[in-house]
């Protein structure tokens, strides 16, 4: 696509009409030259000139208010800028006319390497004489011209131009002619005034931006008013520069979505009803009523509005699915599920297994239900049998029954499993005993333990075990009757035959002590001999799977690993400049193997390597995250800041909450099927069926649907998870979350019923997932060509016939779509950088394939926070003051925090002050100040202690612990920052969000040519 590829990224020769690297070249275009309109054509009209179109598929009848987004683009003058001024609060903001969208020639020079390509794409039209539902693909030959290269060189007149805000209904453009300035350098302006909507315009305009001619293209003058003086534009960083012209900073924002939902939601209560409209966006924090319908941190639908026809879902272009938390944990406001006991709970559908819920349909009385699940009627057990009334059929004890009241409850289970088992394993081989550290790791295990027993409750009755092992495995009997631990050594490896003994595991109150006693003599094992070279990845795995088997439980497995890890059997290798770079992301059969048996027994997998080596070796992290564990890693931990990470890693895996054994199963209404499931686990062959080892409540995946045939809008559609699992005492329990949605004939309405946060999360999932299977720039292309259809479709279908060809349009809920995908296309899983190893992009893809909607929305657009230089402890920082991220927003005497799932960097510029530089650091000279991982010192001044708070709340939202990185302006270490600044070109070759946005919208218009 846009993105410069990287040394160890293979490259594709590029055909010589194709001027940018990821464009599709398997279809020359049919004219070199094929502008969009030119200036001349495009008109800048009022709203009420405007003419709704319509299609073979009917339009919604309801309003278009805030349904679709349209940018208008601009010429390439370097100081041609427009204003927009609404009488109602006299507001003034920068906007631009109309002019001609030529893309650049490639004559213009510029080099072939970026990674952008024009989509090759296929079109999807519903239109048939004879059947509207028959789908009819069309194939197009894309009339694409060449293009400059990303980063190849600019016009000198070439500047950034700003962009226009929303025009509202009634607004009118007035232009006051004036005689024009010579050169280049002249200027134009014009105002456009805001009048009251008329409630009968049936379409509603919307904001617009358009795209820059060649430079030095004549334009029609207009009178600067004193008002265009108001705004000034700063010079930015290159990397903030877009080759086309548009300032970066008047784009379509995703912090202004953001904000604008959480004024509207944030700390309110929005009541989930069945067929309820839009939710709040994940990022926001509101109460969340059930009354009906899952709560949508529980399971989140890609669009709230379901198309009838599966043509119509495949001319939309955009995934129907749905995003899954099962075990979400709900906020201390929100009441907590209802529990109910299985022999109370009225039985659910005895035709497709679905859980009884509020979706299903009351007949005869209340004798039979109608399920929406499989379409079938099921008898009502005499127990449970009560009349219904009214003619929608209501049950009369409905809202004393959580099964048919609420969309999200648990079902105690009457038959009991065992409780799940803490299984410790700590590597004493040569290496691991010279290393120094051991005796840290220990005295942590010890503390931990020790305040487990000191609390009460179920964490007393815990059964613990503990081994040892380098090329052999040391087991301990821990049984309390004996006068001290008994070491039981196998040496025999390969085929791992365990004694079953009742004292591996013991309740924690009982064998404290002993445990005491084994792990002050760890440190204390004889180091004289030599290095085995390794120990196999799946040895400590094996060990401990077998003992959890011998005594039939779930459990965990924390292993302390420090030795060099070997692999074992077959394993797929490679680098992405050979034919087969998806053989990276595949785990080894040896490792899938070992997780199936994991998943069986229920046993997840923690590994904290104390010595990792970023290069060579094995990568160890499969087995853990496969099997709902984690990997840790670790330098030795020599330094404090390493140290404390541990301390906390360990307390956070030991006290999370967690599912053992748990099995997942999806319904949807019989008129769509489960076509794909993507997450952390092993695939089997129902994707509508997955088990796991074990969750938590981050664990997140995603579901795709599919249509088998038209759905009935009368009925809406039915999505419904039940998750079986078992809880650490060994309760088994079935949580049940049941979401029902409305589903529309028109196009129109599926579109308005979309949000970027939600399919940025949905296309994430499926992507990394795919990553194992599908080459990377195949996986590019394919974001960027589903975008730029969707974008067609909405263009075709769903707003004004007369919105000009310079014009782009969004949905409205969709405006930040096109910067979260590009975000995810030059990520460092995708695109991979010159200093990204395979292990960092290994363990990233497992960490954000895990997380839930909301980490993933801030993992790919992180929170760039400006921090005060002063404060008197009355106003400290809040989140919801976010910048854009980009280096625009960077300014020399500024503190900023970026805040992601993963990282905290803290960026300092030089002109920060002394006395702030004091205040925070303890220092005052900029030079001295230390740049990297850092802990701030503990100062007692309004200032250390606001930013110390701001940080610590946002880390205990966090699901892992995050090392706080303080980036210094001008630093070598300052690339680590600008990963995170998505709106810009990237250090791996990621193409800017303006340029992206402006391939988008020049593919789409050329689609519909």
């Amino acid at each position: 696509m846009m993105d410069v590829p990287s040394a160890n990224q293979s490259q594709t020769p590029c055909q010589p009409w194709a001027g940018q690297k990821d464009w599709s070249t398997a279809s020359p275009p049919r004219h070199l030259f094929d502008p969009l309109p030119s200036f001349q054509h495009l008109n800048l009209r009022s709203p009420s000139d405007y003419t709704p179109c319509y299609n073979h598929l009917q339009m919604s009848s309801s309003s278009f208010q805030r349904d679709f987004t349209v940018f208008s683009p601009n010429n390439n003058n370097p100081h041609n800028s427009l204003l927009h001024v609404n009488n109602t609060d006299h507001s003034v903001q920068p906007v631009i006319p109309d002019v001609s969208a030529t893309i650049p020639a490639a004559s213009q020079g510029g080099n072939m390497n970026e990674d952008i390509r024009p989509c090759d794409t296929q079109w999807t039209s519903l239109h048939s004489p004879h059947n509207p539902y028959q789908a009819v693909a069309q194939h197009f030959q894309h009339p694409y011209t060449q293009q400059d290269s990303v980063n190849g060189p600019q016009s000198p007149h070439q500047n950034h131009l700003p962009i226009r805000p929303p025009l509202y209904e009634n607004e009118s453009l007035q232009c006051i002619p004036q005689p024009g300035f010579e050169g280049a350098n002249a200027r134009s302006s014009a105002v456009f005034t805001h009048n009251h909507a008329s409630p009968t315009s049936p379409i509603e305009q919307q904001p617009q931006w358009t795209l820059p001619a060649h430079s030095g293209e004549n334009i029609n003058q207009f009178v600067p008013t004193a008002a265009a003086q108001v705004k000034s534009f700063t010079p930015q960083s290159l990397n903030s520069e877009s080759r086309y012209g548009l300032d970066p900073e008047l784009l379509p924002s995703a912090v202004k979505v953001m904000t604008e939902d959480k004024a509207e939601w944030e700390g309110k209560v929005f009541t989930s009803e069945p067929f309820s409209s839009l939710p709040p966006l994940a990022t926001t924090s509101c109460i969340v009523e059930d009354r009906g319908n899952a709560s949508p941190f529980a399971i989140r639908s890609t669009s709230y509005c379901v198309p009838c026809e599966g043509q119509a879902a495949l001319l939309s272009c955009l995934p129907l699915g749905a995003l899954i938390t099962p075990l979400v944990k709900q906020s201390a406001e929100e009441k907590p599920l209802p529990l109910c006991k299985e022999t109370e709970c009225v039985v659910g559908c005895g035709g497709c297994g679905a859980s009884m819920c509020p979706a299903m349909g009351w007949q005869d009385c209340g004798q039979r239900f109608y399920c929406p699940f499989c379409g079938k009627l099921s008898e009502v057990p005499w127990q449970h049998y009560q009349p219904t009334n009214g003619v929608n059929g209501v049950r009369v004890d409905k809202e004393k029954r959580p099964e048919l009241s609420t969309g999200s409850y648990e079902i105690l289970n009457s038959q009991k499993g065992e409780a799940a088992a803490l299984l410790l394993a700590i590597d004493v081989s040569v290496s691991a005993l010279r290393g120094g550290h051991l005796e840290f790791v220990t005295q942590q295990i010890q503390m931990l333990l020790n305040s487990m027993n000191r609390e009460d409750g179920d964490a007393l009755d815990v059964r613990v075990g503990l081994m040892t092992y380098d090329s052999r495995i040391h087991l301990y009997d821990l049984t309390p009757e004996l006068s001290r631990p008994h070491m039981l050594v196998i040496t025999e490896t390969e085929d791992l035959q365990l004694p079953v003994r009742e004292g591996l595991l013991v309740p924690l109150k009982d064998c404290i002590s002993s445990i005491d006693s084994v792990l002050q003599l760890v440190p204390q094992f004889n180091t004289e001999g030599t290095d085995s070279g390794g120990v196999p990845m799946e040895l400590p795995v094996k060990a401990g799977l077998a003992v959890l088997q011998g005594l039939g439980c779930p459990g965990k497995l924390l292993i302390f690993h420090t030795t060099s890890l070997i692999e074992t059997g077959h394993t797929s290798s490679g680098f992405f400049g050979t034919n087969k770079p998806k053989s990276i992301f595949q785990p080894s059969e040896q490792a899938v193997s070992v997780v199936k048996e994991c998943v069986h027994q229920g046993c997840g997998v923690h590994l904290f390597v104390l010595s990792h080596q970023d290069v060579g070796g094995a990568w160890p992290g499969d087995i853990p995250y496969l099997t709902g564990g984690a990997l840790h890693t670790y330098s030795h931990l020599q330094g404090e800041l390493d140290r404390e990470r541990f301390s906390t890693d360990l307390k956070r895996t030991v006290e999370t909450h967690t599912g053992y054994k748990a099995e997942l199963r999806i319904f949807v209404s019989k008129d769509l099927r489960v076509s794909g499931c993507y997450g952390l686990f092993v695939p089997g062959s129902n994707p509508g069926r997955v088990t796991l080892a074990t969750l938590d409540t981050w664990t997140t995946l995603a579901v795709e649907l599919a249509h088998t045939r038209a759905l009935d809008e009368t009925r809406g559609v039915a999505i419904q998870v039940v998750l079986s699992y078992t809880l650490q005492t060994g309760d088994r329990r079935t949580r049940v979350h049941t979401l029902t949605l409305r589903c529309s004939h028109q196009l129109q309405d599926t579109f308005r019923h979309y949000q970027a946060q939600t399919l940025l999360t949905f296309y994430c999932k499926k992507m990394y997932c795919a990553v194992q299977e599908r080459p990377l720039q195949e996986l590019r292309e394919e974001l960027q060509t589903e975008v730029t259809e969707a974008l067609a479709s909405y263009r075709k279908h769903c707003c004004s016939a007369s919105v000009s060809a310079g014009q782009l349009v969004l949905p409205q809920y969709l405006r930040a779509l096109p910067v979260y995908i590009n975000s995810l296309r030059k990520s460092e899983v995708l695109l991979p950088g010159l200093r990204s190893s395979i292990h960092q992009r290994l363990q990233q893809r497992c960490q954000v394939l895990r997380m839930d909607t909301c980490s993933t929305a801030t993992h790919f657009y992180p929170l760039l926070l400006p921090l005060p230089l002063s404060t008197d402890g009355s106003n400290p920082p809040k989140p919801e003051e976010a910048l854009r991220c980009s280096a625009a927003s960077l300014e020399p005497r500024g503190l900023y925090l970026v805040h992601t799932p993963l990282t905290l960097l803290l960026w300092v510029g030089t002109q920060v002050p002394a006395c702030t530089l004091v205040e925070l650091f303890n220092t005052s000279c900029f030079s001295s100040l230390p740049s990297g991982e850092t802990k701030l010192p503990v100062l007692e001044n309004h200032l250390s202690i606001s930013i110390r708070s701001l940080i610590n709340t946002l880390n205990s939202g966090a699901s892992c612990t995050r090392k706080l990185w303080v980036v210094k302006q001008g630093d070598s270490c300052e690339e680590a920052l600008q990963r995170h600044l998505v709106e810009d070109k990237s250090p791996n070759g990621g193409a800017s969000y303006a340029d992206f946005l402006y391939h988008l919208h020049v593919n789409s218009v050329r689609l519909l040519q």
